[in-house]
């Protein structure tokens, strides 16, 4: 079975981070975040670190942490540096094949990696399976739409949505739309910490398992 997960995003700021909490709480899963952009505001993988409850989760270093809260080519040409997606597909390598491993990706699947490679390619080299993180907001249709058309098209496998925020009917519409099933929603909350994740993680656990 593959157990390498990539949870990509709809757009920026869809909760792909809290997503990748409770998916690797779930499934008592590793974790990476690959390039890591916007230093200042911390990193995804200390903020994993801090949600996880379970004690079998290891959380790998990225390979490349950057400074400006930009793309990840933006940022790393602002340091005077490259992104080398050899390195990075060389350091998964490295990784344990019989553990479940969740990698967050950076924004959507058009987000540059460096001057050359987008995130979608790297799925594809990464030969991981996505979950798609998504909210309603004004644009999210086409957002989702335009999302899971290309994953189609390009042949890379989903293995289904996670919405998360407050609810609206427009979720029923995508996943008619697109044919990709509902793993599960994630509430809004006005704290998030370890018994939020634990308990999210419960309720996605029973799709998770049967769709994986």
């Amino acid at each position: 079975m593959n157990k390498k997960i990539f949870i990509t995003g709809t757009g920026t700021g869809v909760g792909k981070t809290v997503t990748a909490a409770c998916v690797t709480e779930a499934l008592q899963a590793d974790y990476w975040k690959p390039v890591q952009t916007g230093l200042a505001e911390g990193t995804d993988t200390h903020t994993i670190q801090s949600l996880i409850s379970n004690h079998i989760t290891a959380c790998h270093p990225e390979v490349y942490a950057l400074d400006a809260p930009e793309s990840p080519h933006l940022a790393a040409r602002l340091q005077q540096q490259t992104i080398d997606t050899d390195l990075i597909l060389a350091r998964l390598r490295e990784f344990d094949p019989a553990r479940p491993l969740v990698i967050e990706g950076a924004g959507g699947l058009m987000v540059p990696i460096n001057e050359e490679v987008f995130t979608l390619e790297m799925i594809s080299r990464m030969e991981a399976r996505v979950i798609i993180a998504a909210q309603n907001y004004l644009g999210s249709i086409n957002h989702a739409m335009l999302t899971a058309r290309v994953l189609q098209h390009t042949g890379v496998p989903v293995i289904g949505w996670i919405f998360g925020g407050d609810w609206h009917s427009n979720e029923e519409d995508i996943i008619r739309w697109s044919g990709i099933p509902r793993i599960g929603r994630i509430p809004r909350a006005s704290t998030v910490g370890k018994a939020f994740i634990q308990e999210q993680a419960q309720l996605l656990s029973p799709s998770l398992h049967q769709l994986l």
